[in-house]
């Protein structure tokens, strides 16, 4: 079916965090299983050109794409639900558009106008948001704007919206997600911050289309013809979101809902037939009915917020439904961890995952972890950092090198076991400048990787300064570690493993980022599986 491309604008009010990602990648998910090829890009109001120099404590994973952009997590979100491989484009920041916008006018390119937020960074925005479907691949594009309406960061979001909306009439519209707060000491759901939040869209020049509420009870037809009166919407593009048990049931929520159904009326194009989603209710039903129960330890220092981790978190749900079991994982703090209280903190846990990050606070629990778990033969996966971890525990502990340590950590070690990228040395920038992006891997025929994987050239994504010093490689094969994933065009070594171990696996790569609903990543479906053995 050919059709102009449409775009539909994700807006939120009265809270963050409502969930516009998730109802974003929901609607998605629906017009996808429909038969039509969507893509999700996400607006983010801060001023950083991206999130890679951000902690995570502040705003949670930094999510990488095929293409080496450091991107927002909820991009994790689009392609987990869809199977479709997001890019650079799909994230833009206000630090992104300005940067644009001042460098055009440094280069002479506006003619000696005044450089003004209207109309030169709202066609800024306006460019961007059309960026994708001129592609000519899509033919919905979904645009989810961070923050919430009122933020002052927002503001140039918004009227780009108002414009977009007034140039493109049929073929554009606006779902706005909001919250209906319940009052347990009246016992009923409140419409006035959902009416506030309306309001204030509208003194911006923004007429929503369809309301996503969130409440924590059922919405009444009382309650729904209130607020499409007090808003201007058809009672019937009053959408109800309830809590869900799991992320992966709000496309089935939103179905049962017509939120599909009513954005495509809305934008003029006939709904025939129902979704497609049988693979995805038999993910579910897998996901609501597991056979068994395993614990796996996830090691970090981020633990307290755990959108640090998302894509593990994930990868494991979608692991744990291929091997028919619910992994329940255990947030293990790294600096929690010593010698002394190790058995107690570890000794219940079926699997042991060290997770990525930078700096070296935590970095000696998470080395004990790792040897805990290879002396006591205790399923293993590093990732990243948890890698080269591995890396520095081995030669430590096996080769005798009790110096071995990564330059990051402590650049006058005797055995840097853990050393910087040779093209890293000259860079003096933090932001956008690490070994990020897709990169190939060639894997060693009869090992571990090479039977999870059951092929010998992968492609997987990175995010990293440090790699494995080839300088060792000679010590380590010698004393039993193999060297099973090797970058073919500069030799660095993507993953270890032990082969006498049940399951033993460090690697340089982000197998998290391109695991999905439809296809598991094999390595964590291989460790979970070896966890239950």
């Amino acid at each position: 079916m050919s059709i102009n491309t449409k775009y539909i604008f994700v807006t939120g009010g009265v809270t963050s965090s409502l969930g516009k990602g998730i109802i974003s990648a929901s609607l998605a998910k629906l017009l996808q299983a429909r038969g039509f090829t969507v893509t999700i890009q996400k607006l983010d109001p801060y001023i950083n050109v991206d999130p890679g120099t951000l902690n995570p404590y502040e705003h949670g994973e930094c999510y990488v794409t095929d293409d080496g952009a450091e991107t927002d997590l909820d991009l994790g979100h689009y392609e987990r639900f869809l199977n479709v491989p997001t890019s650079q484009a799909n994230n833009v920041t206000t630090g992104r558009i300005y940067q644009s916008v001042i460098e055009k006018e440094r280069k002479g390119e506006y003619l000696g106008k005044t450089v003004q937020v209207i109309p030169h960074i709202t066609d800024e925005i306006k460019n961007r948001i059309k960026l994708l479907g001129k592609t000519g691949q899509y033919q919905f594009v979904i645009t989810e704007i961070g923050g919430t309406v009122g933020d002052i960061e927002s503001l140039p979001y918004i009227e780009a919206v108002r414009q977009l909306k007034w140039e493109m009439g049929n073929d554009c519209m606006v779902i706005h997600l909001t919250l209906l707060p319940y009052l347990s000491t009246s016992g009923e759901l409140k419409t006035k911050p959902t009416q506030h939040s309306v309001k204030l869209l509208l003194e911006y020049g923004v007429q929503p289309d369809v309301l996503v509420c969130r409440a924590e009870h059922a919405i009444n037809q009382d309650i729904r013809r209130k607020i499409a009166l007090f808003c201007n919407v058809e009672p019937n593009a009053v959408i109800e979101a309830l809590d869900a048990s799991t992320i992966y049931e709000v496309p089935l929520f939103m179905e049962k809902e017509r939120l599909d159904v009513i954005v495509l009326k809305k934008l003029g194009i006939e709904a025939k037939g129902d979704p497609e989603l049988t693979r995805w209710k038999s993910f579910l039903d897998k996901l609501k009915h597991p056979k068994k129960e395993v614990t796996i330890g996830l090691i970090g220092k981020y633990v307290e917020l755990k959108d640090s981790y998302k894509s593990i978190a994930e990868a494991f749900i979608h692991a744990g439904v291929t091997n028919e079991c619910k992994v329940k994982l255990e947030w293990i703090h790294s600096e929690d961890i010593t010698e002394e209280n190790i058995k107690q903190k570890l000794g219940g846990l079926k699997g042991i995952l060290v997770a990525p990050g930078f700096g070296t606070r935590g970095i000696e629990g998470k080395i004990a972890a790792i040897r805990y778990a290879r002396e006591n033969n205790i399923p293993f996966l590093g990732i990243c950092l948890g890698m080269q971890c591995a890396v520095i525990e081995f030669a430590r502990n096996v080769l005798n090198l009790k110096d071995a340590h990564s330059r990051e950590m402590n650049p006058a070690t005797s055995s840097p076991v853990i050393d910087l990228l040779e093209n890293q040395k000259t860079i003096s920038h933090m932001g956008g400048t690490m070994r990020l992006g897709s990169y190939k891997c060639t894997v060693e025929e009869g090992t571990l990787a090479h039977k999870a994987y059951n092929a010998t050239q992968v492609n997987e994504r990175h995010r990293h300064r440090y790699e494995f010093n080839n300088e060792y490689k000679k010590q380590f094969t010698e004393a039993g570690l193999t060297l099973s994933g090797i970058n073919p065009d500069g030799g660095l070594v993507e993953i270890i493993e032990i082969a006498k171990h049940p399951f033993f696996m460090g690697v340089q790569f982000h197998p998290e980022y391109k695991s999905t609903v439809e296809n598991p990543h094999p390595l964590f479906v291989s460790f979970v599986k070896a966890t239950l053995g």
